[in-house]
């Protein structure tokens, strides 16, 4: 146990892999084709089926139909291919992203290589082809329970391979636009394809959707936990807080992991042999002093989130799946392990977000701030300062906790007797993505604070790095002005420097 406690901090191995997942799928990447190894599993997977098929055993899909209509049986693997993806393009509402729809193609090609899902390497190479070349479908956000897989966005981003739909395109500026699919696949030189029900079936009975979703939220999660710690231990340099509230040894004592890596994380802001104004307290405010606790908390949360992620990437969510000679019918498309992995990465980052929304209010008010200008304004009486920013940044953290309800608890059984749990796991992942944009709006506007606590306290300007570039965002408030801008640019700013702080482990 001391041994443990007194371990480095976490290697957050899982969240760098789930990044070079995100880089995999990147618009230069290229899927490789599959080897002797994946041609051998999915040969042995078809042939399981044929074995099946020849004695007369029924397989979900391919002899009977879905759902709750298993129990009638079913002859075309062509119209059943068809049937399948046709009847679930019911998805609604604003698409997913470019960047989202690619990640979600790429963790279902891959998923269909390994060799549980009888899909053919001929067929595979043809989704992989066009993967390659950037054909990307438009896929609705809306629509799915999550349960056999996500099934409604997974099959609108099938059928746009048949050329029904939209897909994306992008001109020579960078700006995407939705076009019939039809039209993209012709730009391409492709034709439109049908999808045979094994296929099919390996497409669409999966998690890709709410696990892309999940995967790019635990990213932009952690960054944000980075950057909380960046901005904490400038308040802290620039307050003159007690660097004490920051020492290992708080961590070794107590041994969580994630408090190692925080309180690492502050200190590497404050310089060697720093001490602690004696104006200000022994003992700092909550959001100040155990920024390390409540920040390790929250990593610990979406290490551990990155883990069942990675393992999700990893593995296979079909149904039915052959093993070992058999054909399993079972339930490796809910999406349960994401479902709850999402609501857990909305509910942690929350609280790195209020962290930062409090350490806000502190550096505002005269009575924590050292008996500076309320606000920070210069003009005190005719300046307001930050208050803008701060009734903004309130109303972030407000919604947040509107968006960041557990969308497992809103399970709805569907589908006759069939889909009788569902875990709601996509609904969950959009509602935490928009929590994000939110919480990184509380980041900037954060970062707009300690900007101007540097100004108004005449810190030493930097001459370059990323204190340098937030002053050159946002001057010295000379005088009242719009500030919606600045928060944004400061808060690309931080999500570039946190980005580049984890890179560097």
């Amino acid at each position: 146990m001391t041994q443990i406690a007194q371990s480095p901090a976490p290697e957050l191995a899982s969240t760098r892999y789930l990044a070079q997942v995100v880089d995999s799928a990147g618009w230069d990447a290229e899927l490789q084709p599959c080897g002797d190894e994946d041609i051998a599993r999915m040969a042995a997977s078809a042939r399981t089926i044929e074995e099946h098929l020849a004695a007369d055993l029924p397989i979900y899909g391919l002899t009977r139909g879905f759902g709750p209509l298993v129990q009638y049986g079913a002859e075309s693997e062509l119209e059943q291919g068809s049937s399948l993806i046709s009847h679930l393009g019911t998805g609604q509402g604003e698409p997913l992203s470019p960047d989202v729809s690619r990640l979600i193609l790429w963790l279902r090609i891959q998923n269909m290589r390994k060799g549980y899902s009888a899909v053919s390497p001929e067929f595979w190479q043809a989704v992989a082809d066009l993967w390659n070349r950037g054909f990307t479908p438009v896929i609705p956000r809306h629509g799915t329970v999550s349960a056999s897989g996500d099934l409604q966005p997974l099959a609108h981003a099938a059928l746009a391979f048949t050329g029904f739909g939209e897909a994306w395109q992008r001109d020579r500026d960078g700006r995407w636009s939705a076009v019939p699919a039809r039209e993209a696949l012709a730009a391409l030189g492709a034709q439109p394809f049908e999808w045979p029900v094994r296929e099919a079936l390996a497409f669409v009975n999966g998690t890709g959707a709410s696990l892309a979703m999940s995967v790019l939220n635990q990213q932009s999660a952690m960054r944000l936990t980075r950057a909380a710690a960046i901005l904490t231990g400038r308040l802290a340099l620039l307050l003159g807080a007690n660097p004490e509230h920051y020492e290992a040894g708080h961590g070794i004592a107590r041994g969580q992991l994630g408090q190692l890596t925080a309180a690492e994380w502050i200190r590497q802001e404050l310089p060697a042999g720093m001490t602690r104004n004696p104006e200000r307290p022994l003992q700092e405010p909550y959001s100040l002093r155990c920024a390390p606790q409540v920040l390790g908390a929250v990593l610990d949360q979406l290490d551990n989130a990155g883990d069942v992620l990675a393992r999700e990437v990893a593995g296979c969510q079909d149904n039915p799946i052959t093993f070992d000679g058999r054909v399993l019918h079972g339930g490796n498309f809910h999406a349960m392990p994401v479902g709850l992995t999402s609501d857990q990465i909305g509910l942690a980052m929350h609280m790195a977000v209020y962290l930062a929304e409090r350490q806000l209010g502190l550096l505002l008010s005269p009575a924590t701030n050292g008996d500076l200008p309320p606000m920070l304004t210069p003009r005190a009486g005719r300046g307001c300062g930050l208050a803008g920013v701060h009734i903004s940044a309130t109303s972030f953290v407000s919604r947040i906790r509107q968006l960041a309800a557990p969308s497992s608890l809103t399970t709805l059984p569907t589908n006759g007797w069939n889909q009788d749990h569902v875990p709601m796991a996509l609904n969950g992942a959009n509602s935490v993505a928009e929590a994000l944009e939110l919480g990184w709006l509380v980041i900037g506007s954060l970062a707009l604070g300690v900007t101007q606590l540097a100004a108004i306290t005449g810190h030493p300007a930097e001459e370059s790095g990323l204190w340098a570039d937030l002053a050159r965002v946002s001057p010295p408030l000379d005088a009242d002005r719009p500030m919606a801008a600045e928060v944004r640019a400061a808060r690309d700013l931080l999500d570039q420097a946190a980005d580049d702080a984890l890179a560097a482990r």
